[in-house]
């Protein structure tokens, strides 16, 4: 298998399910998962997320300048939850999802439910994708588990923030097993759960763990037949392994239920590929 046609089901596949590989695929080194102790900076000598907002916030031009303070000014004066919304779309609109993720959890403070705080969680987790300085990363973490630790505790039946605060455990290598440990328990009572098996399977393919990985796909399609993205991911998996054969099958699989026409044209055109 060459390393072009690597390449290229992997660019296919980040195509197609964009949004699930940048929201669920963790975001560790190529072949492997963290690992307790690595590369991660102590909790204690972690920046703080306003830290970095005040640092940014003297980059402004003054006119955003001044419209940023009026907006914050504004929110911290009401007392409505809403109102950190305009500050949120300010950092949206600066392409700043980490900042706007501060202010989410704002909202939550003032909002106090468990999806308030799983979606500020959600932002935190969201951006770790799309910060460009390293130096964040460990705070990013920090706040998303904050946040999916103060959703559980408001409500204990959220799974979702279970299996996302599992995610952050695992990925900024404090704690891995812990996470893995958290997986397992939601396992027990919601198997059946799509995400939890996407993230196990995502783990498995960042430990180059190819048999895992066709397990956990395979599980989502029983799961959730509806779920075709799947198929690209078994590909990718079986190609991984050399397994062309299997890799075809996939890719005909999800070209024979798939409605974007711009996807089918790719798959079909790359299966041709694999045959020659």
């Amino acid at each position: 298998m060459t390393l072009a046609r690597k390449t290229q089901i992997g660019l296919l596949i980040t195509a197609v399910v964009l949004f699930v590989l940048l929201f669920l695929a963790p975001k560790t080194q190529p072949g492997k998962l963290a690992t307790k102790g690595s590369e991660s900076t102590p909790a204690e000598t972690v920046a703080s997320i306003e830290t970095f907002i005040t640092m940014a916030t003297k980059s402004l031009k003054p006119e955003e300048k001044s419209n940023y303070d009026a907006l914050l000014a504004s929110a911290k004066v009401s007392k409505v939850d809403t109102a950190f919304v305009p500050v949120v779309q300010f950092w949206d609109k600066q392409k700043r999802p980490d900042f706007a993720a501060y202010f989410v959890e704002q909202i939550a403070e003032r909002n106090q439910s468990s999806l308030a705080y799983s979606k500020a969680g959600d932002r935190y987790y969201y951006s770790v994708r799309f910060t460009k300085d390293n130096n964040e990363i460990p705070a990013l973490y920090q706040s998303a588990v904050r946040c999916y630790e103060k959703a559980i505790a408001k409500d204990a039946k959220n799974i979702d923030a279970k299996i996302q605060l599992a995610a952050c455990f695992v990925e900024d290598g404090k704690d891995p097993m812990k996470g893995i440990g958290l997986l397992r328990e939601v396992e027990k009572t919601d198997s059946n759960n799509v995400k939890l098996q996407l993230t196990f399977a995502f783990f498995s393919v960042k430990s180059q763990q190819w048999d895992k990985a066709i397990k956990r796909f395979n599980k989502v399609l029983v799961i959730d037949p509806l779920y075709i993205e799947a198929y690209l991911h078994l590909a990718d998996a079986y190609e991984q392994q050399g397994q062309t054969n299997k890799t075809i099958e996939m890719l005909e699989k999800y070209a024979s239920v798939t409605d974007d026409a711009m996807a089918k044209k790719e798959v079909l055109k790359y299966i041709e590929q694999l045959k020659k």
